[in-house]
C-alpha cells in the first residue's frame, strides 16, 4: 500500500468538482459534486440520533434499496435538518437536478449537508450550483481539493487521503475526503465522509468491511460529546480497476480491508485533530483489558472526558480525572492494578501505578503534554483487549466558536 494523491479523484472514473453557491456563506465554495463514470455498489453509515437531517434519510433509503449509486451532491452552510417537508421535498429537487444534469437516474444520486440545524434551504441556489457542479466535473488534484474545501463549515483545513494496493494482480486506489470540526461523536459528524475506490466488491462484503472498519475509526473518536443529526458516512466502488471481483472472504478481502481501516483511521484522527479550538491530538490507547468492548467503553470514557481534556489543555497531569473516567465508562476492573503513562515525541512517563501515584517529574510530565499529539496509555492488567479512541483538547476557544456559532 502506497499512499498517492487526487482524494475522492485518485480512483479510475471518479470525478469532483466545488462551487460557490451562496447556500450561506458568501465568500467561499459550498457545494460538492463527486461523481463516478460508470454506476456503483455503495455502502454507508449514518447517526444514531434519532434526530435525523432530511439528507440521511434520503440516503439510507437509497444505500439499502436503489440498485446502484453514481453520484453525491454535497452543501455546507445549512444542515437540512429539522426542516420537516420542506427538507424532503429539497431533497428530491436536487437529485432531479443532478439526475438532468448528469443523465443518470434521480435515484442514485446520494446528497449531503452540514451546517446550521433548522433553516430552510435555498433550492433555487442549489439548483444553480449543482448546474455549475456538472459544468466543471473533472479528473484532477485540484477538483478534489475543491470539493474537500467546498465541505468544510467550522473546518480550519480540508482532509483528505488517498491510497493504492494491489488486488488479484490490478491496482486498486481508494481516496476519501471528511470535514468535521465540532459536533463531533459518532456513533454509526456534524461529520460527512466520502471514499471512492475503483475496485470490484461485492455489496455484502463491501457493506461488512465497512461497518467494521467505521465502528473502529469513526466511531472511536470524540471532539464534543455531541453526536449530529447529519453524520453520514458512504463509500462508493466502481469497478474500474478491473481486479477479480472480491465476493468473499479470503486474502483480496483482507488487503481491502487493511487499506480501509488505514484511510478511515487517518481520516477520523484528521477530524479531532482540527477539533474546533483544539491545540492537540489526543490518542488514548487501552490494553490489558477484559475484552474488546470494555477495552473500547474505557478509551472512549477517557477520550470524552471534559476534565482530561481540559487538563491536556493547560498541559497538566491531573492523572486523577483519567482514572475517574475509566471508572465510570461502565468496564469493571481493579483500579490498584491499572498503570496510566503520558507519552508524545518528548518521551514517555508513568504517573499512576499500584493505586497511587508513581514517582514522576511534574516538569517532565508538562513537556509531554505540550506536544501537538499526546496519547494517554491505560494499561488495565484485566486481559489481553485493546482499543484505541481518538479525541483533542478543551480550550476557551472552542466556547467562542459554539457561542457564535450561527451568527
Amino acid at each position: 500500500m502506497k499512499m498517492v494523491e487526487g482524494g475522492v479523484c485518485a480512483a479510475k472514473g471518479f470525478q469532483a468538482a466545488g462551487a460557490e453557491a451562496g447556500v450561506k456563506y458568501k465568500d467561499r465554495k459550498d457545494m460538492a459534486l463527486v461523481y463516478s463514470e460508470v454506476p456503483c455498489v455503495c455502502a454507508g453509515t449514518f447517526t444514531t440520533n434519532v434526530v435525523k437531517a432530511a439528507p440521511v434519510l434520503w440516503d439510507r433509503e437509497l444505500v439499502e434499496n436503489a440498485p446502484f449509486v453514481q453520484a453525491i451532491v454535497v452543501n455546507s452552510g445549512i444542515a437540512n435538518a429539522c426542516t420537516g417537508k420542506e427538507g424532503l421535498d429539497c431533497c428530491k429537487a436536487e437529485a432531479k437536478e443532478a439526475a438532468d444534469r448528469l443523465q443518470i437516474p434521480e435515484n442514485s444520486v446520494l446528497l449531503g449537508s452540514t451546517g446550521v440545524i433548522g433553516m430552510q434551504m435555498p433550492v433555487d441556489r442549489l439548483k444553480t450550483g449543482i448546474a455549475e457542479l456538472a459544468g466543471k466535473k473533472e479528473r484532477s488534484v485540484k477538483a478534489a481539493d475543491d470539493a474537500a474545501r467546498a465541505i468544510m463549515t467550522t473546518d480550519t483545513v480540508d482532509k483528505q487521503i488517498a491510497v493504492s494496493f494491489e488486488v488479484g494482480g490490478k491496482t486498486v486506489t481508494m481516496g476519501g475526503m471528511c470535514k468535521g470540526s465540532g459536533m463531533i461523536h459518532p456513533n454509526m459528524c456534524t461529520m460527512l465522509s466520502f471514499v471512492t475506490c475503483d475496485a470490484a466488491i461485492s455489496k455484502e462484503l463491501l457493506t461488512k468491511a465497512v461497518k467494521e472498519s467505521v465502528a473502529d475509526t469513526f466511531n472511536m473518536i470524540s471532539v464534543d460529546g455531541d453526536t449530529s443529526t447529519n453524520d453520514t458516512f458512504l463509500f462508493l466502488a466502481n469497478g474500474m480497476a478491473g481486479n477479480p471481483e472480491i465476493a468473499e472472504e479470503g486474502e483480496a478481502y483482507e488487503t481491502f480491508k487493511e487499506a480501509l481501516l488505514f484511510l478511515n483511521t487517518t481520516l477520523a484522527k484528521k477530524l479531532v485533530g482540527d477539533g474546533e479550538g483544539a491545540t492537540a491530538l489526543v490518542e488514548v490507547q487501552v490494553v490489558g483489558a477484559e475484552s474488546k468492548e470494555a477495552a473500547k467503553q474505557l478509551a472512549k470514557s477517557v477520550i470524552c472526558s471534559s476534565l482530561t481534556k481540559a487538563a491536556i489543555f493547560g498541559h497538566d497531569a491531573n492523572w486523577g480525572r483519567i482514572l475517574c473516567a475509566l471508572g465510570y465508562s461502565g468496564a469493571a476492573f481493579d483500579p490498584e492494578k491499572v498503570e496510566l503513562f503520558f507519552q508524545s515525541k518528548s518521551g514517555r512517563i508513568q504517573i499512576y501505578k499500584n493505586g497511587s501515584a508513581a514517582d514522576y517529574s511534574e516538569e517532565e510530565a508538562t513537556k509531554i503534554l505540550s506536544d501537538e499529539e499526546v496519547t494517554i496509555l491505560a494499561d488495565m492488567h484485566m486481559g489481553d483487549a485493546t482499543a484505541t479512541a481518538w479525541g483533542c483538547d478543551l480550550s476557551y476557544e472552542y466556547v467562542k466558536i459554539n457561542a457564535d456559532y450561527r451568527s
